[in-house]
Order: C-alpha cells, then sequence, then structure tokens
C-alpha cells in the first residue's frame, strides 16, 4: 500500500508543499490522456487515518475509486487536471503529450508545491522544480495515489461523455482501451476522430 514515506523525506530535505502527480490512458487507442496533480495536507495528523484504502487506481473498483475522489477532493490543499487530446497526442507523440498533460494540471495548482512526487515521468525540463520519478509510484506514494485516482475518474467520467458523442463505440465500457470489444467495434464501425491513429493498431485499420 502506499505510505507517506517520500513524502517525509521530502519534508525533512525542507520542502513542505509536495505535488504528487500522476496520468492515465497513456496505453488508449482512443480519447485523450488525463493528468492529476494533487497536494495533500501532509501536517495534518489524521491524514493516513483519512485517505486509508487509497491505492494506485488501477487497483480498485471502479465504486471505491469515486469514494475517494471525492474524499481526496476535499481532503487535499489543491487538485487540479490537465489532458492532452488524440491530436495532441499524434502530432506529438505519447511520451511528449503525457508531459504536457502533466505540466499543465502542476500549472493549473492553486497552492505552489516545492516539490513534485511524479509517476515514471521526468518534468524537469518543463517544471523547474525539485523531483523524484519512482516507477511504480501509485502503489509507493499517497500522494501520487491520490493523484492516479482523480485522473482515473476524470478521464472515465470524459469516456461516458465521448460515448454520447460517438454512438456505437461503446466508449463507456472499455475507455478507448484495446479490449475484445473494442477490437469488434473497429472491425464493424472503423476509426472515428476519438482514436490515436498514430497508434499501430489504429495505423493498420487505416492502411488497410
Amino acid at each position: 500500500m502506499p505510505s507517506l514515506k517520500l513524502e517525509r523525506t521530502l519534508l525533512k530535505k525542507g520542502y513542505p508543499l509536495i505535488a504528487g502527480v500522476d496520468e492515465v490512458g497513456r496505453g488508449a487507442w482512443a480519447g485523450p490522456v488525463v493528468a492529476a496533480a494533487v497536494v495533500l495536507p501532509l501536517d495534518r495528523p489524521d491524514l493516513t487515518k483519512v485517505l486509508k484504502g487509497v491505492n494506485d487506481s488501477k487497483q480498485l473498483t471502479a465504486k471505491q475509486r469515486e469514494k475517494y475522489f471525492h474524499i481526496i477532493k476535499e481532503v487535499a490543499l489543491s487538485v487540479s487536471l490537465g489532458g492532452a487530446s488524440p491530436r495532441h497526442i499524434d502530432r506529438d507523440g505519447i511520451l511528449a503529450a503525457t508531459r504536457t498533460a502533466m505540466r499543465r494540471a502542476v500549472s493549473m495548482l492553486t497552492v505552489q508545491p516545492k516539490a513534485l512526487l511524479i509517476d515514471a515521468v521526468d518534468l524537469s525540463q518543463a517544471v523547474p522544480l525539485y523531483q523524484l520519478h519512482p516507477f511504480h509510484g501509485d502503489s509507493i506514494s499517497l500522494t501520487i495515489a491520490a493523484a492516479s485516482i482523480i485522473a482515473k475518474v476524470t478521464r472515465d467520467d470524459l469516456m461516458k461523455h465521448w460515448d454520447e458523442i460517438y454512438p456505437g463505440y461503446f466508449f463507456a465500457k472499455h475507455k478507448g482501451y484495446g479490449t475484445k470489444l473494442h477490437q469488434q467495434v473497429l472491425k464493424d464501425n472503423g476509426v472515428c476522430e476519438a482514436h490515436r491513429k498514430s497508434f499501430k493498431p489504429i495505423k493498420m485499420i487505416i492502411e488497410k
């Protein structure tokens, strides 16, 4: 389970306000990549108790994520979002688009962090703040885990909206990932504007 070990290490180094940053949707075939940044009140004595159960969003059910989403929003000093569209991803590549989404999320925080904890992405060229980039950070750091939940719930809600814009593609179910359902829909309906045309599975369909 995630803890505040990394956060406490940064506190000892003199960084009182720390933002956790994570993204969702990097591997999807359709839809945006969404990033979230979260600043938690690390001086709150009951913080780990209040956020008990918060974990990497992939380890939680949709119902659990929804529950913690509201708790995090209530507890956090600041929560913000950033995104990059399928066209942005096609133009710049997924890694650059992910960095853009993360940079946008950090820039939208209403509390200015002194350091960042980012899940395995280096933002040092885009954001001039002290940073740590642990692999599987959302299963290590409570702040990154909180950001992963905010990003996941937000993107899932967005894909439900896109489901209405692009009927017949079932984005509310597969969220743009390459599931069997999504593969079948692509065979039946072809590619739509929500798809990332630079991604190999989509590119292969277009070039047939």
